[in-house]
This record gives structure tokens, C-alpha cells and sequence, in this order.
């Protein structure tokens, strides 16, 4: 996307330049320091607040400068980053805090931290008095029949008003903590009885769980106490930047230096997306091809809660750890060991994975395919050619050669297109159910393979121009049916190709309710190469910057809507909270003017209103669907759970029941994402050939009707 940005604006340039200099000058008597010492701003990290400030003003698409509405979002996207669960500060201290609301953003374009300062030792001090608190409840006794509970959804939440109120609040803490750990001592015992080996407790088992609660509070109280002013900066500007939206984010050189460790691939890691939630470490995607995939068990949004190195290492407790330093205790060389902490983000059970890190190869995340024979109510045989596509992928350095054998998801689909013709298939099944997006011009070209030309997606950039960008290549590789099958995993490029199958009336789209959602298009700005444009300038962070918009050739944006369906399967992936829709303040959804461009007839009302009916008919008799849509809705409910109880019987009791849900649940994912086969029959997958069979037979009376 580097071709596509925008030149600077020539109003920034001169103001970087200023601040640029102040910082050469300050630079030499700088060092970052420990929380302790953080007396004052850096001058340098002064100068970096205006240099951000600048480009946000000037390079975001939004053209939105620093106003009140984003400074008061700043503050409060501050107070949560520190404070998720609202169990340190006092709603006073939030009151006070509150002056700065409709400053901050006056504040840093003058190079003005203040604020950062003031909220972050406050907090300090609120964790200082609160790890005391903890330290003399867990010298008490607790009593674990009473009727009580603990809110775990954090906008249920509400600040402490008092010492006693939040004397309480850890109290209730501690006891969910306790309860937890009992939990999984038992869960781990009862694994064992049932595998019929002897249970052999760990160290970890035998272990005072009070003693191991109080380390973990004050090993966070370290943490925090060991931030320095370029971690303090990096927290207080992302606040500011995650104001215009979710993906604009400030790197501080220490998190620029480890982004460009994992660009260059000298460390490998377990292959899954990570982001933090609520001072959680949540998995966002899981990487085809990847050490997790491969495993098999960690899922799109689960928790890990710890961390451990090869085999018998201490499980590192990462709760509320910063997620950059949770990413390098998860990275590492290539064929070692990492076992991580896992708490289902479906059922709430803990366990353990093992997995040995590696290398995503691009073998692993090429397309794949395989001819499907299925049988219909009516009709013989029908031979469908299935592609499963995990990434839009291109070696772009062998593209430069113009090396002739050069890998790219276009040839590698097209190649599988033209074996299909040999195989006199009927129709063709795209899935991008697990396709998180990659290479724009892929996504375009591979576009192509279905399309005679036109228009694929539109992009508005920071200035509000809209460039049209084409498939220009004459001639399609495949002509026929065909059924592009999304989840709301299908993010980015993916996004971009459903929905231009679908403007142009294509082909019909199939899957959850609607894809990821995601329309914006980010750069990453190396604050020194950026003002002296050269790749030795120094290194003082970077900003990631949403620049520009995705929009469809029918000028609908994808952003936080993603692509609808036109047949829509029951999904547990459709109720997870894993879109572009459940970000705080994700851009909004828009429209720029349609282009010009061809429709096909191969989606008309009455093919998709037999097609609908006929799969509604059958998901209706379905007993795997029906179990399906009774786990939709039980897990709906326990989403919805903003309190748990403390006593002791109905705590576990609870957990009994989500156990009893977890092996339904992994086997229900497991029907409706693809895996190591490359079709595997399952009563999801075989709905999905129904459909496909149906559309055929549908396209044909269609055909006919309009020739007679």
C-alpha cells in the first residue's frame, strides 16, 4: 500500500523540523527511567507528544484535528489501560482527573504530559495501598458459603467511592482468584483419573495458593513500578491516538525495535494474532499454517493468562502484563518449546497447551484444493471443485526478479481453476472463512479470475480523493458458479473480493451473518525516517496511522459492517466478540459514489430466494444444526454474565456446566472452520455443498427460463 499514500502535507513538515531539532539537541541527556524517578516529561518525549500530534492531524483520513470529544475519549481510553476493572482508583481520583478532559489535546500539540504523569502516579500510589490491603485479607480466613458475587464485566464495573468499598471489592477478588485456582488443581487431577495414570501434583499444586496470590500481585506491583518514560509515553500517546480509532497506535522505540525483529523473521513465535482486552492478552486470530493451528486447540478469542518456558519452566503469570512484553515471552527460535495458560473465551475453562514454535511457511498458507463429489435429492452426481484459500499472499522479492516460478495466491488459484476444467466441475467453492486478509493487489487480481474486467475496490485517502483500483486483465478463469463461504474471520482483502463478487452479481456469498469489518488501510510512520527521510535517522518510535478507507464497486464501505451474506449458516463465530464492530471507536461505516462496472446475472432474486428457502428447510430438520443453535444460545448467555457467584457450590457448579460444553463447543468450531484436510464432511461443510448444488440447479432454470 506504500504507492498509494499521500505525499506530506506541507503544512507538517516545518513543525516536525522544529521539533525535530529540540529533540537532536535534548537527546545526548536522555535516558528512559524507571517509574520511581519519573519526575517530569523528557524533552525529548515533549517533542515527540507535538510530532504525533501533527501527523494525526494531518495524515489520519478522518482530517480530524485534536478536539474536546477526542481528548475526553483519551482520558478515558488512559484510565482503562491502567484500570480495566476498575479496582485501583477511587471514583474521586476519576473526578479529579476529570479537569483534563477537554485539555488534553491542547496539551499535546504543546508537547504538554502532564496529565500522563499526574493519572500514572496516582495509580502507583492506588496500587501500593491495594497490594497492602490484599496482603491482610489473605492472612484471614474466608468463607466460601456465602451468597455472594463478583462483577467480571468491566462496564458493569464502577469505581471504589471509599477505602472500605474497595477493601470489599479485592476481598471478592481474592475469594474468584482462590476459587479459581481450586479449580483447576481438581481440573487437572480429574484428567488424570480419567486418562488412568496415577495423579502426580506439581510443585505448582502443592503450592499455598495464598502465597501464590499474594506473589502475583506483588509481581505486578514491580511490573508497574519498573515502567519507564518511554513505556509511560507509549501508554498515555496510544490513549491519544486510539482516539480516532482502534488501529492508530504510537510505538515507542522499544516496541518499534521488536516490530521490525518479527518483519524480519529472525524469531519465530506460535503463529497467532494477539491484543489486549481489559489488561487481558486475548487471541484474536489464529495463523493458517502456524505452530498454534497445527496444535489445534488454541481458538480466536481465548485469554492467556500465563506464559512458560519449554517443558518443565514456571508458568509466568501475564495477567495485566503490557502486551509487548507478553509477545516476547511467547516468541522465540524455531523448534522450542512455549506452554501457555489458556482460559476458553467460549466456555471459561483453563488449561494448558503445549506448542513447539515455528516458522509460518508460505506452503503452509497456500491455497489448496480438492474435487467434492455430492449427491442431491434430484439429479446425479455433482462434481465441485473446493479451494481453500488462507491468505492473499505474494513473494514480492521474487516478483521483483521477475522470477519466473515466483509464488502468489492468483496463480496458485488459477492453476487449481484450470485443473478443475480438466475435472468437468459444476461449480466452484472459494473459502475464505479463515482469510484475515494480506496483499491488496492479490486480492485485486485474484478478483480477476472470476471477473472480465473493471473495478475491485475503492480507497479514499487522507484528502478525501477516491481512486478506483481495476482488474485489467480481458478474460475470466472460471465463468461458472460460484460460492464464496466467509466468517467473520474473513477480514481486510477478503472483505474486498466477497464483496466485489457480490456488486457484480457474481456469485453468492455464504457463511455468518456478515465478514470482519474491517475498511481501513494503516501505515506505519518511523518518526525519524519521517522527518529526515533517511533510514539512519534515529530511532524515537513510530505511529501506525489509519490513512485511507476501503470502499466496494458499488461505493459501500466494508468498515465495521463487513460483507452480508446472502445465505447465512448458524455460526458460533458469528456471536464471538472478534469484528471490526467490537472496537471502541472503530471508524464508522460510509458510502462514496458507485463506479461504473458490469453485473453479471448469476444472482437474481429467484435463484437466491430458492436457495435460502431450500437450506432454511433442511437446517430446520438438521438434529447438528439444532444442537448448534442450542450452543448459540447458551453461549450468548454466559457472554451476557456480568456477575459470578462466590459461593462455593454454585461457583462450581457453574464451572461443571461450561465444562461439560467445552468438548460441544471445540467440536462444533471444528465443523465450522476449515482444517488440516483439505475438505473434510461434516454436517456444516456438507450444508455448504447442498447450497452450492442448489445454486447450480437454480442458475439453470434460470437460464432456461430466459432463453424460451
Amino acid at each position: 500500500m506504500a504507492s498509494m499514500t499521500s505525499p506530506q502535507p506541507r503544512f507538517v513538515r516545518p513543525l516536525l523540523l522544529s521539533a525535530f531539532c529540540a529533540i537532536i539537541f535534548a537527546a545526548p541527556q536522555i535516558s528512559p527511567c524507571a517509574a520511581e524517578d519519573l519526575v517530569a516529561p523528557t524533552k525529548t518525549d515533549q517533542n515527540v507528544a507535538k510530532i504525533v500530534a501533527a501527523l494525526l492531524e494531518r495524515r489520519h483520513v478522518s482530517r480530524t484535528g485534536l478536539n474536546d470529544e477526542l481528548s475526553a475519549r483519551a482520558m478515558e481510553l488512559f484510565l482503562k489501560s491502567l484500570d480495566p476493572m476498575k479496582l485501583y482508583f477511587y471514583q474521586s481520583d476519576v473526578d479529579e482527573f476529570a479537569r483534563y478532559n477537554l485539555t488534553i489535546d491542547d496539551m499535546v500539540k504543546g508537547g504538554n504530559l502532564d496529565v500522563a504523569y499526574v493519572v500514572f502516579k496516582r495509580f502507583l500510589q492506588r496500587i501500593d495501598e491495594r497490594v497492602a490491603v490484599a496482603e491482610a485479607l489473605l492472612n484471614e480466613d474466608f468463607d466460601f458459603t456465602t451468597d455472594e458475587s463478583i462483577v467480571v464485566d468491566p462496564d458493569a464495573a464502577r469505581y471504589p467511592t471509599s477505602p472500605e468499598e474497595a477493601k470489599d471489592r479485592w476481598r471478592r477478588q481474592i475469594k474468584f482468584n482462590l476459587l479459581v485456582a481450586k479449580d483447576e488443581a481438581l481440573e487437572r487431577k480429574r484428567k488424570a483419573e480419567e486418562s488412568g495414570e496415577e495423579y502426580k501434583p506439581t510443585q505448582e499444586d502443592l503450592e499455598d495458593p495464598k502465597a501464590k496470590l499474594l506473589r502475583r500481585y506483588k509481581r505486578n506491583q514491580k511490573r508497574w513500578h519498573e515502567t519507564d518514560s518511554d513505556q509511560l509515553l507509549e501508554l498515555f500517546l496510544t490513549s491519544v491516538t486510539t482516539s480516532y480509532d482502534p488501529h492508530t497506535t504510537f510505538m515507542s522505540p522499544k516496541s518499534l525495535d521488536n516490530f521490525r525483529i518479527m518483519m524480519r523473521l529472525n524469531l519465530e513465535g506460535i503463529g497467532a494474532a494477539l491484543r489486549e482486552k481489559d489488561g487481558h492478552t486475548v487471541v484474536s486470530r489464529v495463523i493458517p499454517g502456524g505452530a498454534a493451528h497445527k496444535q489445534g486447540e488454541l481458538k480466536a478469542d481465548d485469554y492467556i493468562v500465563s506464559v512458560g518456558q519449554g517443558t518443565d519452566g514456571e508458568m509466568v503469570d501475564i495477567v495485566e502484563m503490557p502486551l509487548d512484553d507478553v509477545v516476547e515471552q511467547i516468541r522465540g527460535h524455531a523448534g522450542t518449546i512455549v506452554r501457555l495458560g489458556i482460559k476458553s473465551g467460549g466456555t471459561g475453562e483453563t488449561k494448558i497447551l503445549t506448542i513447539t514454535r515455528a516458522k509460518v511457511e508460505l506452503e503452509d498458507s497456500a491455497a489448496r484444493s480438492q474435487v467434492v463429489e455430492t449427491d442431491g435429492e434430484t439429479g446425479p452426481k455433482m462434481k465441485i471443485g473446493y479451494i481453500s484459500l488462507p491468505s492473499f499472499y505474494l513473494d514480492m522479492e521474487a516478483a521483483r526478479r521477475n522470477a519466473r516460478d515466483y509464488r502468489s495466491s492468483t496463480k496458485d488459484v488459477r492453476d487449481r481453476l484450470n485443473e478443475f476444467k480438466d475435472d468437468g466441475i459444476a461449480a466452484v467453492i472459494l473459502d475464505l472463512r479463515m482469510n484475515g486478509g494480506g496483499s491488496l493487489t492479490e486480492a485485486i487480481n485474484l478478483t480477476g479470475l472470476f471477473i472480465d474486467q473493471g473495478p475491485v475496490v475503492q480507497v479514499k485517502d487522507s484528502d478525501g480523493q477516491v481512486t478506483p483500483y481495476a482488474d485489467e486483465d480481458s478474460g475470466v478463469a472460471w465463468d461458472g458458479p460460484l460460492v464464496v463461504l466467509t466468517s467473520k474471520f474473513s477480514a481486510s482483502a477478503s472483505e474486498i473480493l466477497a464483496g466485489a463478487i457480490q456488486d457484480y452479481g457474481r456469485g453468492i456469498v455464504v457463511g455468518d451473518v456478515a465478514t470482519h469489518g474491517k475498511g481501513t488501510v494503516q501505515t506505519l510512520m518511523d518518526l525519524g525516517q519521517e522527518i529526515l527521510r533517511s533510514n539512519r535517522a534515529p530511532n524515537f518510535g513510530a505511529l501506525k496511522v489509519t490513512l485511507q478507507q476501503f470502499y466496494l464497486p458499488d461505493g459501500e464501505s466494508t468498515q465495521k459492517e463487513g460483507v452480508k451474506a446472502d445465505i447465512i449458516l448458524p455460526s458460533l463465530t458469528t456471536h464471538m466478540d472478534v469484528g471490526e464492530a467490537d472496537l471502541e471507536y472503530a471508524l464508522e461505516h460510509d458510502r462514496v459514489e458507485k463506479t461504473k462496472h458490469r453485473k453479471y446475472n448469476m444472482m437474481g432474486a429467484d435463484v437466491l430466494n430458492t436457495v435460502r428457502t431450500n437450506s432454511a428447510n433442511r437446517i430446520e430438520k438438521s438434529d447438528e444444526f439444532v444442537d448448534l443453535l442450542r450452543r448459540i444460545e447458551s453461549y450468548q448467555r454466559q457472554k451476557s454474565e456480568k456477575f459470578v457467584s462466590l459461593q462455593e457450590d454454585k461457583f462450581f457448579a457453574r464451572r461443571k456446566e461450561l465444562d461439560s460444553q467445552k468438548e460441544e463447543e471445540k467440536q462444533l468450531l471444528e465443523a465450522e472452520m476449515p482444517d488440516d484436510e483439505v475438505f473434510r464432511h461434516n454436517f456444516y461443510n456438507d450444508e455448504v455443498l447442498n447450497i452450492t448444488r442448489d445454486y447450480v440447479e437454480a442458475l439453470k432454470r434460470q437460464n432456461l427460463a430466459r432463453a424460451n
